[in-house]
């Protein structure tokens, strides 16, 4: 009986010794699983703070900077103040005495442009897309008529950079990038605003085309004679003002100021002291017999009837 419990003793104590190694095992293996979910549950509270720091700074950056506004800009238009280093489609420089293509666009049969002749300029507004088609006739046509009437006091013109054709280049968002550098250009070089609006409408690119890039943009700009290359240029490439045009082109399709209710559908708009051209885009003459009338009905409005003299007694 003593010799059984004495061959049983070894492997009791066997058993015995796995078992607690077993639990050993056990625990540190519940130690490593515990340890493991700290660190996840510790990093992904790091990350989500991590994340939540991120969103708040963006937004807390975005207040903080406002957004770019250009220069030298009235109710979103950009009024022309010099005319110089404007050419026509030949590359020909245009002078005040360059007569006005005829309707036909015959030279030979060319007469000088009339310049609208009431005591007070003419208000002349236009909308442009510098993807639109008209834009780019309506330019061509009377770039030199403007020029004359600008250049003599007898006409106040301003042009409104828009962007409604920006799905219509290949992705590149031409329309909006075109509208951005001559904001550019009016805030860093505004006397050559005109010059490289008239550039870039003659130069258009064709629509569901990739149009210019940036850098070609630039180079336009600072060709065209734009002062201080080097901030024209950041500018441009940096499309500082996109968001702008984009602001100032909805405010356009919401309604037009100082207009009976125009919006803007479509470009060009030309506004002639707020009533809207309807006429031929390519036709020089009936755009300026159209000027000519609204600022003969302005005048009429306006002036004063001479005071007649009234007979004395004895007279």
């Amino acid at each position: 009986m003593s010799s059984d419990d004495s061959s049983n003793a070894p492997s009791s104590q066997r058993r015995d010794a796995v078992r607690e190694k077993a639990q050993q095992v056990h625990a540190k293996q519940s130690r490593a699983r515990r340890a493991r979910r700290f660190w996840i549950v510790t990093g992904v509270v790091v990350l989500v703070g991590a994340v939540a720091a991120s969103v708040v700074y963006a937004f807390a950056s975005t207040a903080a900077k406002p957004l770019a506004q250009p220069q030298n800009v009235s109710n979103d238009g950009f009024q022309i103040t010099s005319v110089s280093g404007v050419t026509t489609t030949s590359g020909q420089a245009i002078g005040d005495a360059t007569p006005t293509p005829t309707a036909s666009g015959d030279p030979a049969s060319a007469t000088p442009s009339p310049t609208p002749t009431t005591t007070a300029s003419v208000d002349i507004r236009v909308y442009v897309d510098f993807l639109s088609t008209g834009s780019r006739d309506f330019q061509v046509a009377n770039v030199q008529q403007l020029t004359k009437w600008v250049s003599e006091g007898a006409a106040k013109l301003t042009y409104y950079p828009v962007a409604m054709l920006t799905a219509k280049s290949n992705g590149t968002k031409y329309s909006l990038r075109a509208a951005s550098a001559a904001a550019c250009v009016a805030t860093h070089s505004p006397e050559k605003f005109f010059a490289f609006t008239n550039d870039l409408l003659v130069k258009m690119p064709s629509p569901d085309s990739d149009g210019m890039s940036d850098s070609d943009l630039a180079n336009l700009a600072i060709a065209s004679g734009a002062a201080d290359p080097k901030s024209v240029r950041l500018c441009i490439e940096n499309e500082d003002y996109a968001s702008w045009v984009k602001n100032a082109t909805d405010r356009a399709v919401d309604g037009i100021p100082d207009t009976k209710h125009v919006v803007l559908t479509g470009t060009p708009i030309v506004l002639v002291n707020g009533t809207q051209y309807m006429g031929a885009l390519n036709d020089p003459k009936e755009f300026a017999q159209f000027v000519l009338t609204v600022a003969s009905n302005a005048y009429y409005k306006t002036a004063t009837p001479t005071p007649t003299p009234t007979p004395t007694a004895g007279q």
